[in-house]
């Protein structure tokens, strides 16, 4: 039996380079981009050749296999690398690891036909087209069991009715993954299945686009979605009719453990910017690294960013220990739920250390701020999350039939002098 808390030299290596690249071009790159007048061209010329960098070094799409073009590397390098990734928006993108694609590629991988896997699964990989994953309903949220949105079987083609909301990407991109009611008749669990929708299907109309906070009204990267008599042929069935919520698991679990390791980064970066603040600022006197109020704050900071990481890094090596996102559903429902209250402490202490500074838009905390609630919505909310970690740890214990609880003093006491007793009086015995 050993325990490791290291990483072997060689993917080392790997991480350290990842961690400059990021710092040296991706960072200046997504500054940049702010800037007024920057042409978007260039900007998309330069992600290019930065893609193209990353696919020399042989670390572009990581989380699929050899034979996918990826490099199979298992959840715990996975999270390593997103703690990188997660510092700056564009990055997931030029590695190949940009939600929602990556899910949507695991799926394809898992459940696609070949036909699929060459017609979309390929350019999704080389990075040539983009998707969305079309789930979530006004009415139902993220509660599958009280979806609406319909397929019917009409000879060769299926055709899609209904409303999607909060489709991340879902204007842009190539493709959308759709879940739909297929037997209303039986069990969601074994009626609902998922459908691969080309955007530009007739039928498919953007009511709007949906942001989080921080854009205007009708600006931001998440559709709302009607599906209006939309027909795709019956080979764009994804995976078995009747089958979405297995397919989903395996899409949800692995994207919730990358979500929560880029959202590491953030933790970081916040718990970077309060030492930096605290030690260079004075006041009444002395510096602010000095105040004990700011020095508990910081404790706080930093030991919660070390336990959350911890927590996320046991989860992704249980993952590649067991093969198998069933048997690890607590950890990673653990790891959804504590997400957002971490980011909305941390991410408020950084903001309220810098004062005036730190609620302008001239330091990132607006923009942190904006997400911490998205994450506890996202992926399903915290709550949903809760109830899955305490129905799992209930799973581990036995109810107890006596009167008093079985670490009731007295009775313990009891039984104790009972067998200490008999211990006694055989010692007396044999002296």
């Amino acid at each position: 039996m050993s325990w490791a808390f290291e990483t072997e030299p060689e993917f080392q290596s790997k991480l350290d380079w990842i961690e400059e690249f990021v710092r040296e071009e991706i960072e200046p790159l997504d500054l940049a981009r702010g800037a007024d007048g920057l042409d978007n061209r260039a900007f998309r010329r330069r992600v290019d050749e930065l893609k193209q960098e990353v696919k020399d070094r042989d670390l572009w799409a990581c989380h699929l296999g050899p034979e996918l073009g990826g490099k199979g590397y298992g959840q715990l390098k996975l999270a390593l690398m997103n703690e990188i990734l997660g510092r700056t928006p564009s990055a997931p993108r030029i590695f190949g690891a940009q939600a929602p694609d990556t899910g949507n590629m695991e799926i394809l991988a898992h459940y696609g036909t070949e036909e699929q896997k060459k017609k979309w699964l390929e350019p999704l990989l080389a990075g040539e087209i983009y998707s969305a994953y079309s789930m979530t309903e006004p009415h139902a949220g993220a509660d599958p069991t009280m979806f609406s949105t319909r397929a019917v079987r009409d000879g060769d083609e299926w055709v899609i009715n209904g409303e999607k909301w909060f489709t991340s990407n879902g204007a842009f991109a190539t493709i959308l993954v759709v879940m739909a009611v297929t037997n209303p008749d039986v069990d969601p669990h074994d009626g609902t299945s998922m459908f691969i929708v080309p955007r530009k299907t007739p039928g498919v109309n953007i009511v709007r686009n949906v942001g989080t906070g921080t854009e205007p009204l009708g600006r931001g990267g998440h559709a709302y979605i009607r599906y209006e008599d939309v027909r795709v042929p019956a080979e764009n069935l994804l995976g078995q009719e009747g089958k979405a919520f297995v397919i989903a698991q395996t899409r949800l679990s692995g994207g919730r453990i990358h979500h929560a390791m880029r959202s590491v980064a953030t933790l970081q970066r916040c718990l970077d910017m309060m030492c930096e603040r605290a030690l260079s600022r004075e006041t009444k006197g002395e510096l602010l690294a000095n105040k004990q109020m700011v020095q508990e704050r910081i404790a706080d900071t930093w030991t919660d960013v070390q336990m959350f990481r911890l927590l996320v890094l046991q989860t992704a090596w249980k993952i590649d220990r067991y093969r198998d996102y069933l048997k690890v559903r607590k950890d990673i429902a653990a790891v959804k739920a504590r997400l957002p209250g971490v980011l909305v402490d941390v991410v408020y202490r950084a903001m309220h250390l810098h004062g005036a500074l730190g609620v302008s838009n001239e330091m990132p905390f607006g923009r942190m701020w904006a997400a911490a609630p998205t994450m506890g919505i996202a992926d399903g909310p915290t709550e949903v999350h809760k109830v899955t970690v305490a129905q799992q740890v209930l799973r581990d214990y036995k109810p107890h039939e006596g009167l008093w609880p079985t670490q009731h003093i007295p009775t313990r006491r009891e039984l104790a002098v009972e067998k200490v007793g008999a211990w006694l009086e055989a010692e007396v015995g044999n002296t």
